[in-house]
């Protein structure tokens, strides 16, 4: 009497694909890609986050005076720059970040492509009885 079924009987694919080594592998090695994929995503909206905080930093630079000293943070600590030398640290800073930026963003583009092959080999292989997508 236990009738319940996760899928409609239509969509149940039985038809015994055996999983190669090959295939296996290939599973494997999108698993890590998206994983891969996924943490990149994570790191490029930090680093957005940050790039979007110097830019309002560059502004508020900007208008202070320029025999002011101001606090800029180096890693940890808090130095009292002039605010010149606090300027071109920060064009710095921003140079850096929008580097990484381009980096990763060519990182998850490279991720993106592989993770396409795979899944069209994939799912030539198996159809709808393997699922890639989120």
């Amino acid at each position: 009497m236990n009738n319940m079924r996760m899928l409609a009987e239509e969509e149940e694919n039985d038809d015994g694909t055996e999983v190669t080594w090959e295939d296996q592998q290939r599973i494997n090695t999108f698993s890590k890609l998206n994983t891969r994929l996924r943490s990149i995503e994570e790191r490029l909206e930090e680093l957005k986050q940050e790039k979007e905080a110097l830019d309002d930093l560059s502004t508020e630079l900007e208008l202070t005076d320029e025999d002011e000293s101001v606090l800029y943070k180096i890693g940890e600590s808090f130095l009292h720059l002039p605010q010149p030398r606090a300027i071109k640290r920060l064009e710095k800073d921003q140079a850096a970040l929008s580097a990484q930026i381009l980096d990763l963003s060519a990182g998850a583009e490279q991720c993106e492509k592989e993770m396409k092959e795979l899944k069209v080999t994939l799912y030539a292989r198996f159809g709808r009885a393997i699922n890639l997508d989120e």
